[in-house]
């Protein structure tokens, strides 16, 4: 089964940056969705996503700050400007084979995710 590996993750201090990695492995098909996270007693939320052209979509909250990008058949989250609010659990997301084209995710229906890295971000 696909799996998705991240990777970066720490602590660091309000202002600082931190850079997330995303590796998928194992056989079947797929392609990149984009970041989540999820707070402590709150609901998983997107930070950012892969647009099928070729845009990113970043929630509100990271805008300006966090880039996603991809290479080497890796997923990164650069994250700059870091604030206490951005500490959470990180997750990497990739959709199935089917709903890919040109290695873009078209339906994030039940994705792929990996178990998550900790980002902790002290003020």
């Amino acid at each position: 089964r696909v799996q998705l590996v991240e990777s970066g993750g720490g602590s660091a201090q309000a202002g600082g940056s931190l850079r997330l990695s995303c590796k998928a492995s194992g056989p079947g098909s797929r392609c990149y969705l984009g970041w989540f996270r999820q707070a402590p007693g709150k609901e998983r939320n997107l930070v950012a996503v892969l647009n099928s052209d070729g845009t990113a979509t970043y929630s509100d909250s990271v805008q300006g700050r966090f880039t996603v990008s991809r290479g080497n058949r890796t997923l990164y989250l650069q994250m700059d400007s870091l604030e206490p609010n951005d500490t959470a659990m990180y997750y990497c997301a990739a959709c199935r084979g089917a709903v890919c084209t040109d290695g873009y995710c078209l339906n994030p229906q039940d994705p792929y995710w990996g178990q998550g890295t900790q980002v902790t971000v002290s003020s």
